[in-house]
C-alpha cells in the first residue's frame, strides 16, 4: 500500500528597521507548523510591543495545542481562537498598563497540516503563493482604498498611490476585537510560500516579488534579496518577511523538523509582566 503524501516546510524568517525607521515594529515566527508576521501600527503607541506580544501569544498557543493528525478545519478553527486570544492579551495589557491603550498589530499566520495550511489575516501584511511561474496573493488587505477598489469606486493603479492606503479598517488592537479573515488552501512540492509586512509590498510589485520568488535561491537568500530591494526604492518601512518551500517527503504525519525562529520586534522587546 502506497503511504499518504506528506509535505514538510523548508522556512526562513528575517526582519529589517528600513531605511527611514529608528524602531523596529515588525515582528515574525516560523517552525515547522506555524508561520506568521505581525506589524505593528503606525502612528499608535507600542506597535513594536503589539506586535511582538501578537507573535508571542500565537507561538505559545498555537504551537503546543497542534495535534500530530490535525486536520485543515481544526487548524483555522485552532487559528481563529489563537486570534481572539491575541486581542484579548493586548486588551489586558492595555488595562494594567495604561501608555499601552491603542496599541495594535496586524497578523497573518498560517498553520500547515501535511498537504496544506490553514491561513488567518486581519490588517494589511500579506501570503503569497507561488507555483510554477504564478504568483497568486491569498489575502485581501483590510485598508480604505482596498475596499473601495472591491466597491468599484478605485482603480487598484489608483490605490497603489493614493495618500491614505494605508489606512486600516481592521486590525488587532487593545479593546477592539477583530475577526480575521479565514481560508484553506492545498499545497504541492515545489509551491513556494511568502508572508510579509507592508514593507515589502509598498515599494515591490507583485511582478518584483514573483520574479525573486522564482529564482529559485533558497529562503534564506530569497529574504536577504527582498530586504535588499525593498531597502534599495528607499526603505520607508520596516521589511519582515517569511518564506517556506514545500518539500515531499514520506510517512503519515506532518514533518516536525526545524527549528523555531524569531525576527523583529519579538527578539528585541522586554514584554509587560512576562
Amino acid at each position: 500500500m502506497t503511504s499518504p503524501r506528506v509535505d514538510r516546510l523548508d522556512y526562513a524568517a528575517a526582519s529589517d528597521p528600513g531605511r527611514r525607521r529608528t524602531r523596529n515594529e515588525d515582528s515574525a515566527f516560523a517552525g515547522p507548523r506555524l508561520l506568521a508576521v505581525a506589524d505593528g501600527i503606525g502612528g499608535q503607541p507600542h506597535g513594536e510591543v503589539a506586535s511582538a506580544v501578537a507573535i508571542s501569544e500565537l507561538s505559545g498557543r498555537a504551537v503546543p495545542a497542534v495535534p500530530e493528525d490535525i486536520t485543515a478545519d481544526a487548524g483555522a478553527r485552532l487559528l481563529a481562537e489563537t486570534v481572539t486570544g491575541i486581542g484579548s492579551a493586548l486588551t489586558e495589557l492595555a488595562r494594567i498598563h495604561e501608555d499601552l491603550t491603542g496599541m495594535g498589530c496586524t497578523m497573518t499566520a498560517l498553520l500547515w497540516h501535511g498537504t496544506g495550511f490553514a491561513l488567518v489575516h486581519v490588517g494589511d501584511s500579506r501570503a503569497y503563493l507561488l507555483r510554477g511561474s504564478e504568483l497568486r496573493r491569498l489575502t485581501r488587505d483590510h485598508t480604505l482604498v482596498e475596499q473601495l477598489v472591491a466597491d468599484g469606486q478605485m482603480s487598484a493603479e489608483e490605490a497603489a498611490h493614493h495618500p491614505r492606503r494605508s489606512m486600516l479598517m481592521r486590525a488587532l488592537v487593545a479593546g477592539d476585537g477583530a475577526e480575521p479573515d479565514v481560508s484553506l488552501h492545498d499545497c504541492l512540492p515545489g509551491d513556494r510560500i511568502l508572508l510579509c509586512t507592508d514593507g515589502v509590498t509598498c515599494v515591490l510589485t507583485d511582478d518584483t516579488i514573483r520574479d525573486t520568488l522564482a529564482e529559485g535561491a533558497a529562503p534564506e537568500a530569497t529574504l536577504r534579496r527582498l530586504i535588499q530591494q525593498a531597502n534599495e526604492l528607499g526603505g520607508p518601512d520596516n521589511i519582515t518577511a517569511v518564506v517556506a518551500d514545500v518539500r515531499e517527503t514520506a510517512g503519515t504525519g506532518p514533518a516536525e523538523t526545524g527549528p523555531t525562529l524569531l525576527a523583529g520586534a519579538v527578539t528585541e522587546v522586554s514584554l509587560p509582566g512576562r
